[in-house]
């Protein structure tokens, strides 16, 4: 099994001028630790508007800042926007952020949240799948040739020769973003790596890595013409500290990290620039809800996190992608976690991963026949919680006042 580190750039009210600046050199810090701690990955989210929850709407700058200050860590996308970014603009940042980093880009490729970062840039909810799909189509052909064209519905442009080239060949590994985990699937038909979230329990691992492989080696409906890419990447939310309670404590913006990736999938943004999660997250945070949340990712000892990747490993996950920048959680508290995770967790999953290779290798070239396993019963991720979502920060506030007899 392999890992990598995971960053949204969460920034919670109330703000500094000087707040972004040290979050952006908190988390390059963070990712030449990890680098020299022989982390596998480091991962970066696009996305654009969302106050407090992300404040990373230009990955490639930031990526090409941590190439710089990293040997081997591979650099993913998780994910750059098509429909808000013209296929031609995605071929040429990651071409250029692959010769900076000599061939380190993992490119993941997804949709967007929803209108409130759509509609700004002139994309609809309704048409981003088929305008995400055609993207793919037009995109992948700029990494190899020298000459193309694009008719489309969404773009259309003449013939050209986009440059630079990748310095991989014959460009980096494509994922997509499986934030709909029935998305798991697709991924397996395209031959595109599956970036997802936590599997509710290692039984759903099982029937979703599966599911994805059957797909993928008895019904492939690539998109273009690249090279599969066959990998399930999960993200949890992560916590490494001497004992399970301190690691509850310090993990706290796990909870948060939730609660606003609810709220603003149901709500939006009402009041640009006046609003206030960290506010509003404080009705919720000290919920049964929001700490039982704490019991579904990778939070705990070493010893009950060994445990718990054990089974997702069995799975057969490939890698498993660490969210520890989360609400407030500190600098410290997130580089004392990397290294106890390094030290203590990761070097007995490193050393089993030529025998999970060997595996893989089997399933692809039909050595090994999986079982088709029923995954109707596993239809959400782990973090996922629909009492979160249901109500808007107001209606939230008088449920919990009601509660305490204030209401």
């Amino acid at each position: 099994m392999k890992f990598g580190i995971f960053y949204e750039a969460q920034l919670p009210r109330p703000w500094t001028p000087e707040s972004e600046h040290r979050l952006f050199q908190d988390m390059l810090a963070q990712i030449e630790l990890a680098d020299r701690l022989g982390y596998d990955y480091a991962w970066v989210v696009e996305h654009h508007f969302l106050e407090e929850y992300s404040h990373m709407s230009a990955p490639e700058v930031f990526l090409g800042a941590a190439s710089q200050r990293t040997k081997k860590i591979r650099l993913g996308h998780g994910i750059l926007q098509l429909p808000t970014s013209h296929p031609i603009r995605v071929a040429e940042r990651a071409a250029v952020l692959d010769l900076l980093s000599s061939g380190r880009v993992e490119l993941g490729l997804g949709e967007a949240q929803g209108p409130i970062e759509l509609h700004p840039f002139g994309a609809r909810v309704r048409d981003k799948r088929e305008q995400w799909e055609e993207a793919v189509r037009a995109l992948v052909p700029m990494f190899t040739r020298t000459s193309v064209e694009h008719e489309g519905r969404f773009w259309q442009f003449p013939a050209r020769n986009v440059v630079p080239k990748p310095y991989q060949k014959p460009h980096p590994p494509l994922w997509v973003a499986c934030s709909n985990i029935l998305t798991i699937a697709s991924a397996g038909r395209w031959g595109l790596g599956a970036l997802g979230f936590q599997f509710v329990s290692p039984e759903a691992a099982r029937a979703w890595v599966n599911r994805y492989y059957i797909e993928l080696t008895k019904h492939p409906d690539k998109l273009g013409d690249y090279p599969a890419n066959p990998n399930i990447a999960m993200v949890s939310g992560f916590m490494c500290a001497d004992t399970d309670e301190r690691a509850r404590e310090k993990a706290a913006g796990w909870t948060f990290f939730v609660f606003c990736l609810s709220h603003y999938g149901r709500h939006g943004i009402p009041n640009p620039g006046q609003g206030n999660m960290w506010e509003a997250y404080q009705e919720w945070r000290t919920t049964p809800k929001a700490q039982e949340t704490l019991t579904s990712g990778l939070i705990g000892s070493p010893e009950t996190i060994r445990r718990r990747l054990r089974e997702f490993e069995a799975a057969g996950v490939d890698q498993v992608i660490l969210l520890n920048q989360a609400g407030r959680t500190t600098h410290a508290d997130i580089c004392t976690s990397l290294e106890m995770f390094a030290r203590e967790v990761m070097p007995e999953f490193h050393a089993r991963e030529p025998e999970h290779q060997r595996w893989k290798a089997d399933v692809l070239a039909g050595r090994v026949e999986l079982p088709e396993l029923d995954t109707d019963t596993y239809k959400v991720y782990a973090h996922q919680n629909e009492d979160i979502v249901r109500l808007t920060p107001e209606e939230l506030k008088a449920k919990m006042a009601a509660k305490e007899g204030r209401g």
